[in-house]
């Protein structure tokens, strides 16, 4: 059976999308198989990635740059990566079963660090956190695609795009999103003014955006009402109705503000590392602050009940993490992480002080801040009478 990432490159190419080249492989495969694959590429480095048949975003290894003699060990490093611990937990979380196993995907290096005309980045059909029908995404100049999902610096918005790759990629998206009938993202890099697609995948919004798109597909005619309702989960609509921090007549402190990358509304004690929020969550909610995440977190991010993080972007590690868990983050948000705390401009907040996110207006207040209760919007309303009939 192909996996998830391997039955997404196909579709692109009979798309007619740009697509560097591949080839797919199962545990086991011979050495001989894998140099044979290897020279049909015709290149001189690959890269090598999970082919897991479910997605398990930043979970498993991958091992770019990979030449001629190295191909065999970065396979045995990526299949192995399947039982390490941050993908155990993920799929722990997620209901995965563990004995799915993983093939590996070998594809051709294209460059987003090639020279000045080059990026890489990754862009949705539909903004995920609203549901909202534009593209949505970000993007990092002269940097690999791993830069911008690290999370590690800061990137830019897909405006900043030249208006060919803009054009471009709302047109692949387009064209993915028919196909899925559901909103699509695509990691993609621009190699010397030269824009190829590395991926595609389908999903990934929070609750809210989940209820919105399927009213809205329906609405378009790629799906009938039926279908819109099955695509929503009782935690949709648990979560649809996304509260937010009441502002008017309240006297917040706001510590920072930062980009809501989640949406939510979560207090909880600061808590720096993710051994840490794991101690600390036991005897209530933690709020993890980190300068960005990584795979390593995954058992902070369990723990926790909403995230931040320093640095980074909407299609950043932690981001990605918290929407499919349904938790509040909030990231660029520009404070300091310390050691035994948090640090923004000249004041500090030890470690254990209680703070509010608001993942989607990215506000972060000292204290338990007043919060509205979450409106039912139309599309929510519509769902639930089409639910009924």
């Amino acid at each position: 059976m192909r996996s998830a990432k391997e039955e997404g490159l196909i579709v692109l190419r009979e798309l007619g999308l740009p697509v560097p080249p591949w080839f797919a492989i199962d545990p086991g495969t011979p050495e001989d198989n894998l140099k044979g694959g290897f020279e049909q590429l015709g290149v001189a480095t690959v890269s090598v990635r999970s082919g897991a048949r479910v997605s398990m975003p930043g979970m498993m290894t991958t091992v770019l740059d990979v030449r001629e003699e190295d191909l065999e060990q970065a396979v045995r490093t990526v299949i192995a990566s399947w039982g390490s611990p941050r993908a155990v937990t993920y799929r722990e979380i997620h209901g995965i079963p563990h004995d799915l196993g993983t093939s590996v995907i070998v594809q051709a290096m294209v460059f987003g660090d090639r020279d000045e005309r080059s990026g890489s980045g990754v862009a949705f059909s539909r903004d995920p956190n609203t549901g909202e029908r534009e593209l949505f995404g970000e993007f990092a100049r002269q940097a690999r695609g791993d830069v911008v999902v690290a999370g590690e610096s800061d990137t830019l918005p897909l405006t900043e795009l030249a208006d060919e790759h803009r054009k471009a990629l709302a047109d692949a998206l387009d064209r993915a999103e028919r196909h899925y009938r559901d909103v699509c993202h695509v990691e993609f890099t621009i190699e010397s003014g030269r824009l190829w697609l590395l991926q595609v995948r389908a999903g990934g919004l929070s609750a809210r955006a989940a209820v919105r798109v399927a009213v809205d597909l329906a609405d378009e005619g790629l799906i009938d009402r039926a279908e819109a309702v099955r695509r929503v989960t009782p935690r949709h609509v648990r979560f649809a109705r996304t509260p937010a921090i009441r502002v008017t007549g309240a006297d917040l402190d706001v510590i920072a503000r930062g980009r809501g990358a989640s949406p939510g509304v979560v207090t909880g004690r600061i808590a720096v590392t993710s051994e840490k929020a794991a101690r600390m969550a036991v005897a209530g909610p933690v709020v993890l602050i980190r300068p960005h995440t990584s795979p390593q977190d995954m058992r902070g991010l369990a723990a926790s009940a909403g995230v931040v993080t320093a640095r980074g972007g909407p299609a950043s590690h932690a981001a990605v993490v918290a929407r499919s868990m349904g938790k509040p983050a909030v990231v660029q948000a520009g404070v300091s992480v310390e050691t035994s705390g948090v640090r923004v401009n000249d004041r500090t907040f030890a470690e254990g002080t209680t703070v509010t996110i608001d993942g989607t207006t990215g506000l972060i207040v000292l204290g338990e801040a007043p919060v509205t209760n979450g409106e039912i919007d139309d599309h929510l309303r519509r769902l639930l009478e089409w639910g009924e009939s």
